[in-house]
């Protein structure tokens, strides 16, 4: 049974410098030492959970869960593409080399599936076959498997903004990326992602589509960073069921994740109202949803950290040894 009050609703740490609160992540900067010259980055994943802009409530283990499940990814993928990691002191936390972000998100897509207005699925609808510097032929079908992945990238919007697709030759011709970066960044990108595809599918899962978050050490070497192939930053399909699904249109089987999100869009409108308070049962079933989630992906058994008073507890003796670094 899940003890539902162990819950990071955030991590504030006074004794850590330079902090930086996401809308998931509480982060701190380390200054350089001689091993990391660039610096390092403390990463807590919080068990908030972010919809409409908002944050919608905390669900137990979810910070667990997806910093598990991204060094479970990191660890099966670091002879692909060298990645930020520098240790883990806690299950909810990553210490990584401080990198600059690259201006562009990038997202490989293995099938014609999505629901915002830049996945290839709405585009394809509206009736575009040239999309993202890709021509996709005519007669494809709703979550229809791609002839090939493709990578389809988008501007990042880190002043507010909306992400705005682009091609490979905009994203060089903008500068955004030099010729050479895009390259390398390209080819990490399908090379993790047939990995991710490949090891997926051995747990009877479909590696639908992810994001990558690519960015620059101090020396401009380009590490994976972020997380990888996390259920929040990935769609999976359950193998056994997808041909059933895929032969009457319907939509494939999957992680369920948007629980909460569908709750809260059938009581309010959550972009200006007051978001209602979420049941327990909710919060349980959606914790339990991530944790399953976690198990499918690693083969491997969650295992709740419950050492400490409370989480936050836990991890402020975890990262003791950094608070004078």
């Amino acid at each position: 049974m899940l003890d539902l009050s162990r819950v990071l609703p955030h991590a504030r740490i006074p004794e850590l410098p330079n902090p930086y609160f996401g809308k998931v992540r509480d982060c701190y900067d380390l200054p350089p030492t001689p091993d990391h010259p660039g610096g390092t980055r403390i990463l807590i994943s919080s068990d908030r959970i972010s919809a409409f802009d908002r944050i919608l409530a905390a669900i137990p283990y979810k910070g667990q869960v997806l910093t598990q499940t991204a060094r479970f990814w990191f660890d099966h993928t670091a002879d692909i593409c060298p990645n930020h990691v520098v240790a883990y002191p806690d299950p909810n936390v990553v210490i990584g080399q401080r990198v600059t972000i690259l201006p562009v998100e990038i997202v490989v897509r293995g099938y014609l599936a999505g629901t915002t207005s830049t996945s290839i699925l709405t585009q394809y609808r509206n009736g575009l076959r040239s999309m993202y510097g890709h021509s996709l032929p005519d007669g494809l079908r709703d979550n229809q498997v791609l002839p090939q992945p493709i990578i389809t990238p988008t501007s990042k919007a880190f002043d507010g903004g909306h992400d705005e697709p682009l091609t490979p030759d905009q994203i060089i011709s903008q500068g955004l990326l030099s010729a050479a970066q895009w390259e390398l960044v390209a080819s990490h990108a399908l090379a993790l992602f047939d990995r991710g595809q490949k090891m997926a599918a051995d747990r009877g899962l479909i590696l639908v589509d992810t994001k990558y978050e690519f960015g620059t050490d101090h020396e401009g070497q380009i590490l994976l960073a972020d997380e990888i192939h996390t259920p929040d930053s990935s769609r999976y399909w359950l193998a056994d069921g997808y041909d059933a699904a895929f032969a009457t249109g319907s939509r494939p089987p999957s992680f369920d994740k948007d629980v909460i999100r569908a709750w809260v869009n059938d009581r309010c409108d959550p972009y200006t109202d007051p978001i209602p308070e979420i049941p327990a049962d909710m919060i349980a079933r959606t914790a339990q949803v991530y944790i399953d989630a976690y198990e499918a992906i690693t083969g491997l058994t969650f295992r709740p950290d419950t050492s400490g008073a409370t989480p936050l507890d836990r991890i402020r003796a975890n990262l003791a040894p950094w608070f004078a670094a």
